[in-house]
């Protein structure tokens, strides 16, 4: 009879270490919870400048790497830097004349002398 309640105890302590150990392993580590909020975060700086494609896989891999440039400016070549760079400009051109309220011949002069980088643009 002693033996039948050691070994009852036995398997009921058995029982119970396995599910806590099953779960413990359903929570992440910390470092497994640091890196979904790195990825979050990450994502989220991503998507408010308005990365896609190569610029968001560069930003995002520099940014997951927790590397101080997070834009990716140092991975990028010169010439990428240069196209990001005129986009920039591109889209605060295209700001200007429209709170300006430029149309037709008026925009594209605009928008010549604006991403030409002359002063007189604005």
């Amino acid at each position: 009879m002693k033996k039948a309640i050691l070994m009852l105890v036995a398997g009921l302590m058995t029982f119970s270490m396995s599910l806590a150990m099953a779960d413990d392993a359903k929570q992440p580590s910390a470092k497994q919870q640091a890196q979904r909020q790195r990825m979050t975060d990450c994502s989220k700086d991503a998507k408010a400048k308005g990365l896609k494609g190569d610029d968001r896989k560069t930003y995002m891999k520099s940014c997951l790497k927790g590397e101080a440039d997070t834009a990716g400016a140092s991975a990028m070549s010169d010439a990428k830097s240069a196209k990001t760079t005129q986009q920039e400009k591109m889209k605060s051109c295209n700001a200007d004349a429209k709170t300006k309220g430029l149309k037709g011949a008026d925009r594209k002069t605009f928008m010549k002398t604006c991403l030409s980088g002359s002063a007189s643009a604005n």
